[in-house]
């Protein structure tokens, strides 16, 4: 966390701070709730960081633990000099490029809440057109709701998308699967905070190569995943708050963008049933080059957009048995 005494906070953006004869500023005073957000959001602000009004929105509500609703309801309501000396430093903290998410410990995904630490990638609102592709193509088969899918989530991270399809179909046998063990224990939290803990089995796997056994080969429904896609000669491209602060394993910093899909599409072929799906998210210039590796031995390839209207997501089925 950055001190109060940082160069970075000055005190003409808090309001009921005292500045100290060698230019330190003292722990804040009480003060009302809208003069700390104004406060808070003209820091993010003057230090360019992304989403600001969004960041100074989440980190009052987590250090004062109320919803927005009540933030933008109650402007006139004061809060302690204690509690506003702890957002203020989570203000600064975020000035640094670490992400709000990591600063909470928390992530939306899916309408769930999920804890996120440095561990993992932070769940991101594209991701969710995995979850709504596979409910997507259960209708199309005219599957029922609690039908007994097998699912493998490769790269599992926080657990995001295997805990969202757990909530969607409640019979479904779940696997995630993850090289890092730190991002699966995270992923078992997750499980045990949203009420999920046996629905999903967390296993350490490198992709699928834990389930091209006699137990798992042709067994699957569905294979989802979004694997890193991002190469080494695309890192100048990646925004501060990635780069720095979540995990290069998740992400990327690949010799090649394509190198996961190259190695995953092989052994999704191998665990799916005939008739079976893999359904992952691309990188938002990756749609040639992930369609060109589909060229032979899948059937039904499908891109999808997102709502900005980018390839996010790409469907592909392995063919029925002749």
């Amino acid at each position: 966390m950055v001190p109060l005494n940082s160069p970075l906070i000055h005190n003409e953006f808090f309001p009921g701070t005292a500045m100290g004869r060698e230019g330190d500023i003292s722990c804040p005073t009480a003060m009302e709730l809208r003069a700390a957000h104004r406060a808070g959001l003209k820091t993010l602000l003057e230090n360019h960081v992304p989403s600001a009004q969004l960041a100074a929105d989440l980190l009052l509500m987590h250090v004062l633990d109320r919803d927005r609703g009540y933030i933008h309801a109650h402007p006139e309501v004061e809060i302690s000099a204690e509690i506003s000396e702890r957002y203020f430093g989570l203000i600064a903290e975020r000035t640094t490029g670490k992400p709000t998410q990591y600063i909470t410990g928390h992530q939306e995904f899916w309408g769930l809440d999920f804890e996120v630490s440095s561990d993992v990638l932070i769940p991101r609102p594209e991701t969710e057109h995995i979850v709504e592709a596979v409910i997507d193509l259960v209708r199309r088969q005219g599957m029922p709701i609690d039908a007994r899918l097998r699912i493998a989530d490769v790269g599992t991270g926080s657990g995001c998308i295997a805990l969202a399809l757990a909530s969607e179909f409640p019979r479904a046998v779940i696997f995630g699967a993850d090289v890092s063990r730190p991002a699966l224990v995270v992923a078992s939290r997750n499980a045990m905070r949203l009420h999920m803990p046996e629905r999903v089995k967390f296993l350490e796997s490198d992709l699928l190569a834990r389930f091209l056994d006699a137990d798992f080969l042709s067994s699957f429904d569905f294979v989802v995943s979004n694997p890193p896609y991002v190469a080494h000669s695309e890192l100048d491209k990646v925004q501060r708050e990635v780069r720095d602060f979540e995990p290069r394993l998740a992400w990327g910093d690949l010799k090649r963008g394509d190198e996961m899909y190259r190695r995953l599409f092989p052994q999704a072929l191998q665990a799916l049933k005939p008739g079976g799906y893999a359904v992952l998210e691309i990188g938002y210039n990756m749609r040639d080059t992930v369609l060109a590796l589909l060229a032979e031995g899948w059937s039904d390839v499908e891109v999808r957009p997102d709502l900005a209207g980018i390839p996010r997501v790409i469907i592909s089925r392995k063919p029925e048995q002749s």
